[in-house]
Parts: C-alpha cells; sequence; structure tokens
C-alpha cells in the first residue's frame, strides 16, 4: 500500500478545502459557529476505519471516541466525560457502538499474546470469551470465532452504556439517546447493525436509578 507523504497530505487538504467552498462559500463558516452532532460514535482506534467514507457522513456529524477494540469502560474518565458531554451537551440522539471483523484487539484477547497494557485493556474481551467459550469453539473456523467474538464484545459494550450514572439519568429525565450495536466488515466495507435489543437493559437501569 502506497503511503501520502506530509507534504501529499497537505496538499491534499488544500484541494478539499478548494472544493468545499466551490460547493457552498460558507460551509467552513458554519461549520465554526459551532457543532450539533446527532451521534455519538464509539469505535475502533484502527487505522482502516475511514469513519466518514464508511458512513457517508460529513464533518460534524459525528462526535467521536475511538480505543483499542471500542471499549466502554466503566473506570476510563475520557470515555465517560466524552459521554456526559454528549448525552447533557450535545443531546446526541443515537450512540453507536462498532466494532468490525478482523480486530487486532479481539486476536489478542482470543489469542492470549497480548502484552503490558494491551494485555490489561483487552482482558474484558477475554472474560467475554470464557463465559461464552462454548458457543465460540464451536464455530469451525478462526476467522468464525474470532468475528463472534467481535460481535459479542459490541453487545457487551453496549450493555455497559446502560451501566454509567450519566445513562440511567438521562433515562429518568426520557432524555436518553438510542443505542445501537454495529460491527464493520472491513473486507467488503459493509455495516452490520447486530439489532441489540436494550428493553430490558434500559429498564434494569431505570431500576437501579430508583435505589
Amino acid at each position: 500500500m502506497k503511503y501520502n507523504s506530509i507534504e501529499e497530505i497537505i496538499k491534499n487538504n488544500r484541494a478539499w478545502v478548494a472544493q468545499k467552498q466551490a460547493q457552498d462559500r460558507t460551509y467552513f463558516e458554519e461549520m465554526a459557529s459551532g457543532q450539533k452532532p446527532p451521534y455519538l460514535y464509539i469505535g475502533c482506534s484502527d487505522s482502516r476505519l475511514a469513519l466518514t467514507k464508511f458512513t457517508g457522513t460529513e464533518p460534524g456529524e459525528l462526535f467521536v471516541h475511538r480505543n483499542i477494540a471500542n471499549q466502554v469502560s466503566l473506570t476510563d474518565m475520557n470515555f465517560l466525560a466524552i459521554l456526559n458531554y454528549a448525552i447533557i451537551h450535545l443531546e446526541v440522539k443515537h450512540i453507536i457502538v462498532a466494532g468490525h471483523y478482523g480486530c487486532g484487539g479481539i486476536k489478542a484477547a482470543l489469542e492470549g499474546r497480548a502484552i503490558g497494557i494491551i494485555d490489561n485493556w483487552v482482558n474484558p474481551i477475554r472474560e467475554i470469551y470464557l463465559q461464552k467459550q462454548e458457543e465460540i469453539d464451536a464455530l469451525p473456523t478462526k476467522e468464525e470465532r474470532l468475528n463472534r467474538l467481535a460481535e459479542l464484545n459490541v453487545i457487551l459494550q453496549v450493555k455497559n452504556i446502560y451501566q454509567t450514572s450519566i445513562m440511567r439519568q438521562s433515562l429518568q429525565q426520557q432524555k436518553a439517546p438510542e443505542v445501537h450495536g454495529w460491527v464493520v466488515d472491513i473486507s467488503t466495507g459493509l455495516i452490520k447493525d447486530l439489532e441489540v435489543s436494550t428493553k430490558q437493559w434500559q429498564l434494569r437501569s431505570l431500576v437501579a436509578a430508583a435505589f
């Protein structure tokens, strides 16, 4: 794969700006006036996931948090601050948790070869595997096992969003955004909606907030 040089990236930026201004003279003025994105996107840091290209969105439509293997960590202050800002201040209508097939973090968790901080970070994924080992190991190929673990990881992260105090509070106030679980197939470019049912988690969150 050929990579652009720094100089080429700057040149590409100038060309993109010129194209946008030719289409709409006020494009950047309007974007600079503030943001009101309808979506919070929680995804993997993988460099192949060009969000605006995969989703066909424009700058200003996605408020983004990314980390290795798209974790919703209840002890990560960075994530919690982003979630709080997205729900309270930006009033996003949807939260998207998106994993992807061929994820290095998923593979590291399943194979147990990660070292150092990464090993600690992917340990929750390893716990998913241990809980669902019979289901995952029954799949015929390694690729299918990795893909299923990627899906189960997304489902757990959607559930984790409902474990946060900010989400429970927004549910009580009937202002909670809708949460979606996706997996991106990099080999095809297509997004798979896991159609995660969150009604039960919403109910549990409301019950927990009442005590």
